[in-house]
């Protein structure tokens, strides 16, 4: 397989609605934690929604060295996964890129009719809303 033809299955798999799983690891304990994430993929980097209170947030503010996994729903030959790695950075509330980028990676999973719901809209308001933003170091796709 090219390269042209390995960056187009690379962009096609990326588009697919499928979990991706973000790596941290504590500092003190080095112990990984690996947790599945609702992802975007804007052509350069990495968005993902998540929570202050969630361990993984709590893990990349000690250390924001991490890795993001995104493998396609189906088969694809000559592409297993595609692995992420570099330095995250969390954005935060006031920020207006927490809402936005927060309700393109919610609308994605859920749909336009899922963004109603009170469930989903509460996330979008939620003050502990944050965006984990990593424009990789490196990708390596297997």
């Amino acid at each position: 397989m090219d390269t042209q033809e390995k960056q187009q299955r690379m962009e096609e798999t990326l588009a697919q609605l499928v979990l991706a799983r973000l790596a941290t690891a504590n500092p003190r304990s080095l112990q990984p934690h690996v947790v599945p994430v609702w992802f975007w993929w804007d052509g350069e980097a990495i968005w993902i929604s998540a929570f202050n209170s969630t361990r993984k947030v709590k893990d990349l503010l000690k250390n924001p060295r991490c890795a993001v996994l995104v493998e396609p729903k189906d088969e694809t030959p000559g592409l297993r996964g595609i692995l992420f790695e570099g330095q995250a950075e969390l954005i935060t509330q006031p920020d207006p890129r927490v809402a936005q980028m927060a309700a393109i990676i919610y609308e994605r999973y859920v749909g336009a009719e899922g963004m109603e719901d009170p469930e989903v809209q509460s996330w979008l308001a939620d003050a502990e809303n944050t965006l984990v933003y990593l424009k990789p170091e490196k990708i390596k796709a297997f």
